[in-house]
């Protein structure tokens, strides 16, 4: 998989990732809620994530340190009269909300795609063209097509609502070529069997240059920064 995906010293050799995602999201009984607006940053030294999300009644930011183990977000407005607008105030992730992201950033791909070389965590093969990864008692696994190596669908549980765990499945449908490795580009969440979001284009940049500060800045307008063009 790590060959298929562009070889390890390709993957080792990431140390930031940015990526615009455009997707569409479903609610539990399986109806179409709404098109939503990503935007991840992830640094590798220091272990630094920010997610910046623009969508009616999801609009958020997060940011994590995973090196203190500390972060912050601004969470989605629910009542007022803006559906796209959060609530205008940072608070520190506490409880499930830190939860939530301190297993996101384990969880994040180049982690995953370098687990045999990353401490704390194990690979194994439970079954035929399966790929286990284990990391602080969380397991994934990789289903990978035997024609290319590349992952089909990854398989594990979702905290996205911290005090409701599912089942979730993420099925890998397009690939693109960054710097010499393949990222996902088109991909369907499942959780528990009902589809919950779909990726339907992705911008992805490696290598940009990202800055700490950059991340770690509380936007004064308590607004996600997303490009939209």
């Amino acid at each position: 998989m790590q060959t298929a995906l562009g070889g390890v010293e390709k993957i080792a050799a990431i140390r930031d990732y940015e990526e615009m995602v455009l997707a569409r999201t479903w609610n539990g009984n399986g109806t179409f809620t709404a098109e939503v607006r990503k935007r991840t940053r992830w640094m590798r030294s220091p272990n630094l994530l920010r997610l910046d999300q623009i969508g009616p009644r999801n609009t958020y930011i997060l940011y994590f340190d995973g090196n203190s183990g500390s972060g912050w977000e601004i969470l989605p407005d629910l009542n007022g009269p803006d559906p796209l607008k959060t609530t205008g105030k940072s608070i520190d992730l506490a409880g499930g909300e830190l939860k939530f992201a301190k297993n996101y950033l384990a969880g994040f791909q180049f982690n995953m795609w370098l687990a045999d070389h990353t401490p704390s965590y194990t690979a194994t093969s439970p079954s035929l063209n399966v790929l286990r990864i284990e990391h602080d008692g969380d397991a994934t696994d990789f289903k990978l097509d035997p024609a290319t190596w590349l992952p089909i669908s990854t398989s594990g549980v979702s905290l996205a609502n911290p005090d409701r765990p599912v089942q979730a499945e993420m099925r890998y449908e397009a690939w693109t070529n960054v710097a010499g490795i393949r990222f996902a580009t088109k991909r369907t969440n499942y959780h528990n069997g009902v589809k919950s979001g779909e990726i339907t284009d992705a911008g992805i940049r490696v290598n940009v240059g990202l800055k700490p500060g950059e991340l770690s800045a509380r936007p004064t307008s308590f607004a996600p920064d997303i490009l939209l063009h």
